[in-house]
């Protein structure tokens, strides 16, 4: 039996929150973000995303007296544009390729 979830926890939510201001437009322009907790966050929640973020690689965190966290992270290598950039290419041959029927 599977069972029935009644929303999001409180992790899940300040999980989702932190993602929508990294992926927001403006951030990933200039490759920085302010995050803050709120009053509806709790310390363990918030400790946790802490803990995951400073896990990940290539991203700078500044923890400012007020509480909130500064986010700042590199443009993507060359390396990790040639590596999509074939994946592109890739796809692109597939497409042009005859039905086989």
């Amino acid at each position: 039996m599977s069972e029935h979830r009644e929303g999001l926890t409180g992790l899940e939510k300040l999980g989702l929150r932190v993602s929508a201001m990294i992926n927001s437009p403006l951030a990933q322009c200039g490759r920085k973000v302010m995050i803050h907790q709120l009053d509806t966050d709790s310390d363990q929640d918030w400790e946790t995303i802490m803990e995951l973020l400073t896990e990940t690689g290539g991203l700078g965190m500044t923890f400012c007296d007020d509480g909130s966290v500064i986010l700042q992270w590199d443009a993507p290598r060359d390396d990790d544009r040639v590596i999509e950039s074939e994946v592109e290419l890739d796809i692109v041959r597939h497409e042009d390729e005859e039905a086989p029927f």
